[in-house]
């Protein structure tokens, strides 16, 4: 497989050293996003989903050029995302939500910044009402795909008997010569209370336990539209993502996002608030705990993706991400959330 782009970075100050003293070290650095679409949906009616409003007869009235438009501009971002640290080569792996099939995935795929760098998807068709569906784009340059499945949300009330969401997509590969394992997923909206994503909470956490025993020294990371913000009971309680590293114990997760959202800032805006529903939640084994030993696969750094672009500059929603339409006026922009991303490097032999 071929190598990340090489990054040099000098390890200064491991725990105080002088920076005289420091060696210089390098690394490879691999660049893993998610992306929440906003309702990439063709123009054509998938039978038995409810996907009429985005049709040219529908209530958006999505024709064709709007459906173009919007694959260009998702593939911009996608494209971009990853290249602060990475400008030759971005992310090698980005899980999406809002696709609403394969075939808007091979569109995407066929946009040019995209083809460019070979980019590949991994779907499964899910039981979705509105047809909605989460999916992993990636570089096969990078990432390669061992196998796939979807565990399916369920439902354990009675009276959701009839109902259908979106499940767990979980896709294991190698990257680095190592064993990964990413796990998109969109929860429930918040038009549904909090037990259905404590619910989704319980079962990532399930989904997630059963990958570690098959392999403990799996690189698990579980990210997605959590709908709830990380310090909300379906990610600190139910899926055990914790704020601070020393905090994760066995059978716990990390989840960077806390301090970024206490910081002001996030990935969504809800009355003129930011939420930060678009989580990269990482396994104890992506972890170094100030060990310092960058021999396998290690969390480096995290961000929120944001460029001038990706927000509405005058108005009513100014500062808010710029959507693809709004209070029923197309806008031809981009998502009303914004990218993560999370910075994973390993030391050169």
């Amino acid at each position: 497989m071929k190598k990340s782009g090489l990054i040099l970075l000098t390890m200064l100050l491991f725990l105080g050293v002088n920076p005289i003293l420091a060696q210089q070290k390098t690394f490879s650095v691999y660049a893993i996003g998610f992306y929440n679409l906003e309702n990439l949906f063709d123009t054509c009616h998938d039978a038995g989903k409810n996907d009429y409003e985005y049709m040219p007869e529908g209530t958006n009235k999505w024709t064709g050029m709007k459906y173009t438009h919007k694959l260009r501009n998702m593939a911009r971002v996608l494209s971009e995302m990853g290249t602060d640290k990475l400008p030759k080569i971005g992310c090698a792996a980005i899980g999406v939500a809002e696709v609403e099939n394969a075939r808007c995935l091979e569109d995407l795929c066929n946009q040019e910044p995209l083809k460019d760098k070979n980019f590949q998807f991994v779907h499964v068709e899910g039981p979705d009402q509105r047809g909605v569906d989460c999916a992993l784009l990636y570089n096969p340059a990078l990432f390669s795909v061992r196998n796939v499945k979807l565990v399916p949300y369920i439902y354990r009330l009675p009276q959701d008997s009839l109902r259908a969401t979106r499940g767990f997509l979980v896709v294991s590969g190698t990257m680095a010569d190592e064993h990964v394992t990413i796990i998109v997923n969109h929860l429930p909206s918040r038009g549904a209370t909090s037990f259905y994503r404590e619910e989704g909470g319980l079962q990532l956490k399930a989904v997630k336990d059963s990958l570690i025993a098959e392999d403990p020294h799996v690189k698990l990371l579980i990210m997605g539209d959590m709908n709830d913000d990380p310090q909300d009971a379906s990610m600190a309680k139910c899926l055990g993502a914790k704020r601070k590293i020393k905090d994760v114990g066995e059978g716990d997760l990390y989840n960077p996002w806390w301090d970024v959202l206490a910081s002001g800032t996030g990935t969504l805006m809800y009355n003129g608030a930011w939420n930060l529903f678009d989580q990269i939640i990482l396994s104890p084994s992506l972890l170094d705990r100030d060990k310092k030993d960058y021999s396998s696969l290690k969390l480096f750094s995290h961000q929120i993706f944001r460029r001038d672009y990706l927000f509405q500059k005058e108005g009513k929603y100014k500062g808010y991400p710029l959507r693809t339409q709004g209070s029923g006026e197309w806008l031809d922009g981009y998502s009303d959330h914004l990218p993560t991303i999370v910075y994973l490097i390993k030391a050169q032999k």
